[in-house]
């Protein structure tokens, strides 16, 4: 209280209450669906929000652009480590060691990408910003040059280094470049960027952006969390399918998208990754993922080195529904991934259409608005899978369609 008792006190319920207006008054609440998948049968699922019971959908947006999250042997593997060594890894592997499925997949992954070591964290966020931040701290004076459609988690990493940066135009080989020339030679820099930038569905020029570091004497970190296990030969991502995983001097990649269960990692040369286990708090100070999780995704890595069939049906399925939607007038914001994004350009008719989608047609998409995209490229992203069959998208097609016109939405030009 003031003296001529007002009260001055902060009002934190208030404060918050506001915070989650803001959202509302845009557009942007996100509302996630409480959903099952069914075992063995995606992309079906039960949705529970909104009705009584149980209602079946097909999903049309899940990560596990695979569907190995359903794999038979995944989940054997998971089953028989469950019982063979219990739920939990037993803390940091600090405190409670290397679980030997750890180990053997950190072995799997190095060798997919051609690497001496890699190292696993609880998440693919996680591995980025842990990661990122630690070599920023190790090098002294350490810049890092990032591309402007980098993920949240390498922002995340960037910023918690307290280094200095420069963000390129997406894409962009002359802009890098400039910013690179810029710099003193003798400052340690690094290259941050992704493969597939999954909001946009291209492809980053992987081998143009080692020319530069080759050039300006520059280390290079490439986040392929949407590429591993979709492209190249045994899934090593789009630096396998073009050859140049060796030019690389850190591959970051995702165990909860392609490979259908959880975590992420790093491979790199074997000092870099001791560098990270030694230093890294993100890696140190926290629990290891249970070894059921790691069993899985161990069945998992080593079944796509070894099969091509999943990628090749989901590769199909993302070319028939990109031509069925484009012949349909819709606007599809058409790319070289296995990312079919559908342009909307408002967050509130974004979010419309994903209701009625939802509601009407037993079709799940989750509507992408800002901070994911920038403002006024909002969208829906569909994810088609090699189980998604043509049937399922001539369905869906029609759907977008008689909402596209019922809402009176501007169709492709």
């Amino acid at each position: 209280m003031n003296s001529d008792g007002t009260d001055t006190r902060v009002d934190y319920s208030r404060v918050f209450t506001q915070a989650i207006d803001r959202l509302h008054a845009e557009g942007r609440y996100r509302v996630f669906i409480d959903i099952l998948r069914n075992k063995g049968m995606f992309p079906n699922a039960r949705c529970f929000a909104g009705h009584n019971g149980p209602k079946p959908i097909t999903v049309w947006c899940s990560n596990d652009y695979l569907a190995m999250g359903q794999h038979p042997d995944v989940i054997a593997a998971m089953e028989e480590a469950l019982h063979d060594v219990g739920a939990g890894s037993g803390g940091t592997r600090n405190i409670g060691g290397n679980t030997h499925y750890h180990v053997d997949l950190e072995h799997e992954l190095a060798d997919l990408h051609g690497k001496e070591g890699a190292l696993l964290f609880t998440s693919g966020y996680v591995s980025n910003e842990a990661t990122l931040s630690t070599l920023a701290k190790i090098l002294p004076g350490c810049v890092i040059f990032s591309d402007e459609l980098n993920h949240a988690s390498m922002i995340a990493g960037i910023r918690n280094a307290g280094c200095e940066k420069r963000i390129f135009r997406h894409n962009d080989l002359a802009h890098l470049e400039e910013l690179l020339a810029a710099e003193d030679s003798a400052v340690p820099k690094l290259i941050a960027f992704e493969s597939v930038y999954s909001m946009e569905a291209d492809i980053a020029p992987i081998a143009a952006i080692c020319d530069l570091a080759d050039k300006y004497n520059a280390l290079t970190y490439l986040d392929e969390v949407h590429a591993v296990g979709m492209y190249g030969a045994r899934g090593g991502g789009i630096s396998e399918a073009e050859g140049v995983a060796h030019r690389l001097t850190i591959i970051e990649g995702t165990l909860g998208k392609a490979f259908g269960v959880m975590g992420g990692y790093i491979a790199a040369d074997q000092t870099i990754i001791d560098v990270i286990r030694s230093y890294a708090p993100g890696f140190i100070f926290t629990t290891s993922l249970s070894p059921v999780l790691v069993a899985g995704v161990l069945a998992s890595v080593r079944h796509l080195k070894a099969s091509s069939v999943e990628r090749e049906g989901q590769q199909a399925s993302a070319a028939l529904l990109k031509t069925m939607l484009s012949e349909a007038g819709l606007p599809v914001m058409l790319g070289d991934t296995h990312i079919v994004p559908v342009l909307v350009g408002d967050p509130v008719k974004a979010k419309r259409i994903s209701d009625i989608l939802l509601a009407e047609y037993g079709v799940y998409v989750q509507p992408i608005n800002y901070p994911t995209v920038p403002r006024g490229t909002e969208r829906l992203r569909f994810t088609p899978g090699p189980s998604h069959t043509p049937e399922m998208m001539r369905e869906l097609t029609q759907a977008l369609v008689e909402i596209w016109g019922r809402l009176e939405l501007r169709k492709a030009a």
